[in-house]
């Protein structure tokens, strides 16, 4: 399992390591694991062009440091300080020792920051020469020394951005966007030092300008922001170096992989039948949209339940497809005895089939027309377990705010939906996260695909959900491990190409053999 933890959290193992170890041995730790990070994406160090982007403090001085070790092989690297006063003093002396060299990111006060050599040109000489005023002097500089710096950025082959560390927040700051964007317009790699400058890596969100990296080396722990978008869109392929901190069991969000989505799905036993194994019942469609009848079914049958029930308007559709499924037209109340409900997608304004539904005492999975039609009072009067699996617009109707602040605050959208209606949230997207209402560590699912942005695909999602919760499992597993295999299914039916609905329900199967083949 991948686990996430808050920079607080992070920040408080570094001061109890850092205060039983030599001073600087933490930061060593952290420069080597980047270095050979670096050393990896350039192949071949010895002769190669290195560009840091350095802010202040410790990400600048991770950032100096690696390149330091880089410089020690072969490599020509250059460190462009965006703050030259507040550089880490022990890393410029190491690189300097090493034989990097140093520029000012701007034509501002370098101070002793900067090399003679690299001092931009037009400045205090060319005053002393009598050859501009001081403040066409001063912008002079400002210009060259920009220019220059994206020069070498044009010309590196990898880029590491060291601008900000775990504690900023906000965008890039105007002086270091155009740097930033020169980065994205270079053949460079970019490598990011802990986090893509810009993001926020509690959150996830990205207010402003941030520094995309085709590789992010986080330190001790995974951050949040590393695997919520938009911020992970950020951060590319990301790598974590050890550095021995000692961190809390809870973390703050949790990423399951193959072994542990294997230890949750249901396996029959010899003495199983098909009520022991669990039945869903399943209340969709409507005459406008059969077809979500259809697809929940789909869903449900690939789940571990031993039966499906459908009640609802589309039962010849279901039926013509799925003849194993029990169908009946008398409402949930009398469709016969359910471990798990499925309600609303494709049910229009079928309100009373929701509240039905909602009183029922087993676990309630509400999703699609449901979310609308369900009542929050009565989502939160509920004993039994209940789930609910908005998309981002979905999701934005029930809290009363925008889709674009959801999108932009997934982490915090969840959070306060599973809070106000007091049940576990499935937020579905391009990064889909679980929150129980009685708190604990947010669930990320790491597989899926954009392929799965397709009509019906949520339904099939809901009817393996259904299925799971059905089988017995709690809400929180059931969700991960639906949300696991639905992705999975995406990636192998599309294979890059297109799929539909259907596709995904049919792959299902596969992927719930691949999980557990591990």
């Amino acid at each position: 399992m991948r686990t996430a933890y808050s920079v607080e959290t992070v920040r408080t193992a570094e001061r109890e390591l850092m205060a039983r170890l030599p001073e600087g041995a933490l930061m060593q730790r952290a420069a080597a694991g980047l270095a050979a990070a670096c050393a990896d994406v350039l192949g071949r160090v010895y002769g190669s062009r290195v560009v840091l982007l350095v802010g202040s403090g410790d990400n600048g001085g991770d950032a100096l440091y690696a390149g330091a070790r880089l410089a020690r092989r072969g490599a020509g690297v250059t460190a462009l300080l965006l703050t030259p006063e507040r550089a880490h003093p022990g890393g410029l002396a190491a690189l300097r020792r090493a034989g990097g060299r140093v520029r000012a990111a701007h034509g501002g006060s370098g101070g002793d920051g900067m090399d003679g050599h690299d001092r931009a040109e037009g400045g205090e000489g060319a005053h002393r020469a009598g050859l501009t005023h001081p403040a066409d002097a001063a912008a002079g500089a400002a210009v060259s020394a920009g220019a220059a710096a994206e020069e070498l950025i044009a010309r590196a082959d990898l880029v590491v951005d060291g601008v900000v560390g775990i504690g900023g927040k906000g965008g890039l700051r105007p002086e270091a966007v155009p740097l930033a964007a020169a980065a994205e317009r270079s053949r460079a790699a970019v490598v990011a030092v802990d986090l893509p400058s810009g993001v926020d890596v509690d959150t996830g969100e990205v207010h402003g300008t941030a520094l995309r990296a085709d590789l992010t080396v986080t330190f001790g722990a995974h951050k949040p922001g590393l695997l919520i978008d938009p911020a992970r869109e950020y951060a590319g392929s990301v790598r974590l170096v050890g550095i021995g901190l000692e961190l809390p069991a809870e973390p703050e969000l949790e990423a399951l992989q193959h072994a542990d989505v294997a230890r949750l799905l249901p396996v029959p036993r010899a003495e199983s039948d098909k009520y022991r194994r669990g039945v869903v019942g399943v209340a969709a469609g409507s005459a406008r949209y059969p077809g979500a009848a259809v697809l929940a079914v789909a869903g449900a049958l690939r789940g571990g339940a031993g039966a499906v029930r459908y009640v609802g308007p589309a039962g010849q559709a279901v039926i013509a497809r799925f003849p194993e499924t029990l169908v009946s037209d008398r409402g949930p109340k009398h469709a016969g005895r359910v471990q798990a409900w499925v309600v609303g997608p494709g049910a229009g304004d079928d309100a009373a089939t929701v509240g039905e539904v909602l009183a029922a005492d087993v676990p309630v999975l509400i999703d699609a027309d449901g979310l609308r039609l369900a009542e929050a009072a009565a989502v939160r009067a509920r004993r039994a377990p209940t789930l609910m699996t908005p998309h981002a617009g979905e999701a934005a109707a029930l809290l009363g705010v925008e889709r674009e602040e959801v999108e932009g605050g997934r982490l915090a959208a969840v959070r306060e939906l599973a809070g106000r209606y007091g049940a576990t949230v499935l937020l579905k997207g391009s990064t889909t996260l679980i929150a129980d209402a009685a708190g604990g560590p947010v669930r990320v699912n790491p597989t899926g695909t954009s392929w799965l942005a397709t009509a019906g695909s949520g339904d099939v999602l809901s009817g393996l959900a259904g299925s799971l919760l059905a089988a017995g499992l709690p809400p929180v597993d059931a969700a991960s491990a639906a949300a696991y295999l639905h992705g999975l299914a995406g990636r192998l039916a599309a294979t890059g190409a297109p799929v539909g609905a259907q596709d995904v329900a049919e792959a299902i199967t596969r992927a719930w053999r691949d999980v557990v083949r591990g």
